[in-house]
């Protein structure tokens, strides 16, 4: 069935660049399986731009806000529009770290513990014992993550000038620092479709080594024992039922392979996760015998109810 898909991309989050490289890929696509596209890079007036295109479908490829928090959801549930991945609430929830864990951890999802703190209170004292990890809360890719380390170079405590999220954010997500390996799981519809593990060439998982060619190596099927592999899968997917994603969505996980698997931690669920060259939904779906185009129509088929 041909459909008048418009690819709703760009916006003005942190990961603006990401969202356009997805957009553009899912476009190109989309056009090769000959559906009509329209491209919108989404700006204050993507109301007016949505009602101008009259598209069958929206295929969302923002990432961060607001487009994954769920306002974009909300005005397309206003719209009437039909949209791919996940809806108003489950986005709510899933771009909120505190209140993902306040659905998954009642669930039985391992998640690191934590609390939430003010940004200008770390310059006073550690909120957490060494090593422990800030974030924002409601960022993905990564943006703003600082993990602090008797080593690191933000001082003891944390100097008023070292550069890190409490200089953007006024509140921030403390959690202890869990050593190991960093595992990552796909969901596409029901069914999860593997684990890769992601070993950054230098530093840890960050915004650059995520993005930038050649900075990490993806291994998958991750080198990892069949329990663990097992165990990412399943709770990738309770994740995904829980929250009530949509489409796809991708678990990161961190291992502490020195305690099996009581050292495997979820971390966060992306519900729009990346669909760049880089990107790990599309590069797990291919190495199960799934093509980039073929997984666009997948995620367009589920989103269409076909």
């Amino acid at each position: 069935m041909t459909l008048h898909i418009a690819v709703l991309m760009g916006g003005w989050s942190a990961e603006r660049q990401v969202s356009l490289s997805s957009g553009n890929g899912v476009a190109d696509a989309l056009e090769s399986l000959g559906h009509r596209v329209t491209r919108i890079d989404m700006g204050r007036d993507v109301a007016a731009k949505l009602s101008e295109a009259k598209p069958d479908l929206v295929f969302n490829a923002l990432h961060g806000t607001p487009g994954e928090d769920g306002s974009v959801q909300g005005l397309m549930d206003l719209m009437g529009l039909r949209y791919t991945h996940s809806g108003l609430a489950t986005s709510v929830i899933a771009i909120d770290k505190v209140l993902t864990k306040q659905v998954l951890v009642p669930a039985g999802i391992p998640m690191p513990g934590g609390r939430i703190v003010k940004s200008a209170d770390v310059h006073d004292a550690d909120p957490l014992p060494r090593p422990y990890v800030l974030k924002p809360v409601n960022e993905g890719s990564s943006v703003g993550v600082a993990i602090v380390t008797d080593a690191g170079n933000y001082g003891n405590p944390i100097a008023r000038d070292a550069t890190g999220p409490w200089q953007e954010f006024d509140e921030l997500l403390a959690e202890p620092y869990v050593r190991g390996r960093e595992l990552t799981t796909a969901v596409l519809g029901d069914r999860a479709l593997g684990v890769t593990e992601l070993r950054p060439k230098s530093g840890w998982y960050d915004y650059d080594a995520k993005y930038t060619d050649g900075m990490t190596d993806h291994i998958f099927p991750a080198e990892i024992p069949d329990e663990i592999t097992q165990a990412c899968m399943a709770l990738a997917l309770q994740a995904h039922r829980v929250l009530g994603c949509r489409g796809t969505s991708r678990s990161d996980f961190r291992w502490d392979d020195e305690r099996g698997v009581d050292g495997l931690f979820l971390l966060e669920v992306n519900t729009q996760p990346g669909m760049t060259p880089l990107s790990l939904v599309p590069e797990q779906a291919r190495h199960t015998g799934m093509s980039y185009p073929a997984l666009v129509q997948a995620i367009v088929d589920q989103a269409i109810g076909s």
